[in-house]
């Protein structure tokens, strides 16, 4: 956990995620960063912090963006998920073909995990913000957190693969590997394709 929101807009924040990543990077048992955190605006320390772990072969995801279904309809990908070392996830309807409504898709865009049921708006289930009733929640940053675990569950069957290689793999088994779309970039991961026989 590297800052108090999922919007970085203080110091303490920018300063939060740079520190996560270097501790990432610099930790060799970690090869996956997940962040579901973003801006609209770009941050040059942020950016080292970037370059730092992408060196270091971390592969790393970053939610598109989520955001009121207004702004989600026109201002695109977010940083850092728009940002070249990073790998970007939005949510989708369960129709595979329509954005979560609050969802940001764009060009940038490498990965989509469905969010949202096209029926009913609803999200999928999670657990409770506090008691014990059930909660729900969607967007780009559970999206996220969703294909870093595919990412995991990949890279556990083939630990001496790059990260080049993981992601290759999880691009051949998604709904769009044939024709990469200008919005939900390789589209569904199947992540028992994508982890093979």
């Amino acid at each position: 956990h590297a800052a108090e929101n999922v919007v970085l807009l203080s110091t303490d924040a920018i300063n939060g995620v740079t520190n996560a990543y270097v501790l990432g990077a610099d930790d060799p048992a970690v090869k996956i960063i997940s962040m579901s955190m973003g801006t609209i605006f770009s941050s040059g320390q942020i950016k080292d912090a970037l370059s730092y772990a992408y060196s270091k072969g971390k592969l790393m995801f970053c939610a598109a963006g989520t955001s009121t279904s207004f702004f989600a309809s026109f201002v695109g990908v977010i940083f850092p998920a728009n940002q070249p070392q990073v790998v970007a996830v939005t949510g989708m309807k369960d129709n595979l073909k329509d954005r979560c409504d609050d969802c940001h898709t764009g060009s940038k865009v490498d990965f989509a995990i469905v969010m949202q049921k096209s029926s009913t708006g609803r999200n999928p289930l999670s657990i409770a913000m506090s008691g014990d009733v059930p909660s729900s929640v969607g967007g780009s940053s559970v999206a996220t957190a969703s294909c870093s675990a595919i990412a995991a569950l990949v890279w556990s069957k083939y630990p001496a693969y790059p990260r080049d290689s993981i992601i290759a793999r999880m691009a051949r088994a998604s709904s769009f590997a044939s024709s990469r779309s200008s919005k939900f970039g390789w589209g569904i991961i199947n992540a028992d394709a994508a982890v093979g026989l």
